[in-house]
């Protein structure tokens, strides 16, 4: 199948899901990092969600798909900042600024997601 066929939603909708990856491609509880549309998005399962956020840390622009999960928190591997899987807020320094979550769904084994359309 290709990319556009997992495209929805309507002509104007602010947001369409692409696939990002397969169910079977994530860990139980960790991340990978994919693009979507050139933006790098990494996927997250945790505590049996998936989440789906930017993939780069905001203080030190390094893949955050490449940190530890635990407790709906990712943690950077370079300088420990932490982020909420769920809302993308800094939850430990160093790290000030958010990093943009983005809409997840599943459908049979894919996980789609949302990257809003400029």
């Amino acid at each position: 199948m290709t990319e556009a066929q997992y495209r929805q939603g309507s002509p104007g909708s602010p947001e369409s899901y692409l696939r990002a990856c397969s169910l079977a491609d994530l860990p139980e509880e960790g991340a990978i990092g994919v693009e979507i549309n050139g933006e790098p998005v990494a996927v997250v399962r945790a505590g049996g969600e998936v989440y789906a956020l930017r993939d780069v840390c905001s203080h030190a622009e390094v893949p955050l798909s490449e940190g530890e999960i635990y407790d709906h928190t990712v943690e950077c591997w370079l300088h420990g900042s932490c982020f909420d899987l769920r809302t993308g807020q800094p939850t430990g320094p160093p790290a000030t600024e958010p990093v943009p979550t983005y809409p997840v769904k599943i459908e049979g084994d894919d996980v789609l997601v949302a990257i809003e359309e400029s």
